[in-house]
C-alpha cells in the first residue's frame, strides 16, 4: 500500500513540476483582435457575417465529401471481392457507380460544374 502511494504523489510531483517548468519557458505571445477572432476557411473574419460566401469554396466541400464518401463505401467493397459473393461485388460495384455517374450527369446538365458561372 505505501509503494502505491508513493508512485501516486512520484507521478503527481512529476506532473506539477512538468507544468512549472513549460509554464516558464513558454512562449509568451500577444494577444490581438485578429488572433481572438475566429477563422472559417473561405471567409473573411472582418466582414460582414451575412454576406453570401464563394460557390467555388461550396463546390470544393461538396466534391470532397462526395470522393470521401466514395471512398468508405469503395472499400469494402474491395475487401469483400476475394469472398464468394461475386455476383454480390458486381452488383453492388455496378449499382453504386451507376449512382454517382448519374449524380454527375445530373450536376453536369444543369451547370453547376462550371467554374466560370
Amino acid at each position: 500500500m505505501n509503494l502505491m502511494l508513493f508512485v501516486i504523489l512520484l507521478i503527481l510531483f512529476i506532473t506539477i513540476m512538468l507544468m512549472f517548468i513549460i509554464m516558464i519557458i513558454k512562449k509568451k505571445t500577444i494577444t490581438t483582435s485578429q488572433k481572438t477572432t475566429p477563422f472559417e476557411c473561405g471567409f473573411n473574419p472582418m466582414s460582414y457575417s451575412r454576406l453570401p460566401f464563394s460557390m467555388h469554396f461550396f463546390m470544393i466541400a461538396v466534391i470532397f465529401l462526395i470522393f470521401d464518401i466514395e471512398i468508405i463505401m469503395i472499400m469494402p467493397i474491395i475487401f469483400t471481392m476475394k469472398t464468394s459473393m461475386y455476383m454480390y461485388w458486381i452488383l453492388t460495384s455496378v449499382t453504386f457507380t451507376s449512382i454517382l455517374l448519374v449524380g454527375l450527369f445530373h450536376e453536369w446538365k444543369n451547370g453547376m460544374i462550371n467554374w466560370t458561372k
